[in-house]
């Protein structure tokens, strides 16, 4: 759930309102949006992941609403962990080029077979 925009590290850019599947930010003009409707958030971290500042925190928990404070998060390295976990961002690494599944080595295998196999 998200529990956190940080107003020292936004830039207003408004993306996570954006990206919202289900509409929890309010956009404030000169301001940080605000968590508007909290107990909407579905943990998708599409905000977190989408926040080109690391500003949000979405706790794990879909179903629990827990206090933070922000400069243990800044402390712990949390706020935009997932951004950070998925790669996305300047000088990160994308989680698909590291990405060791075997259902996807195997996707992958059965693709380039099957472009081999329909070559004359």
């Amino acid at each position: 759930m998200i529990e956190l925009v940080s107003a020292s590290r936004c830039i207003e850019c408004n993306l996570c309102v954006k990206v919202c599947p289900t509409n929890v930010f309010d956009e404030v003009e000169g301001a940080a949006p605000v968590i508007a409707r909290k107990s909407d958030c579905q943990t998708c971290f599409m905000c977190e992941a989408y926040c080109p500042v690391d500003a949000l925190y979405v706790a794990p928990y879909a179903d629990i609403s827990l206090p933070v404070d922000e400069q243990q998060l800044i402390d712990d390295d949390l706020l935009g962990s997932w951004r950070k976990t998925i790669g996305w961002g300047p000088g990160r690494i994308s989680i698909a080029k590291t990405d060791t599944t075997p259902l996807l080595d195997r996707q992958q295998n059965d693709l380039i077979r099957r472009a081999a196999d329909s070559r004359p």
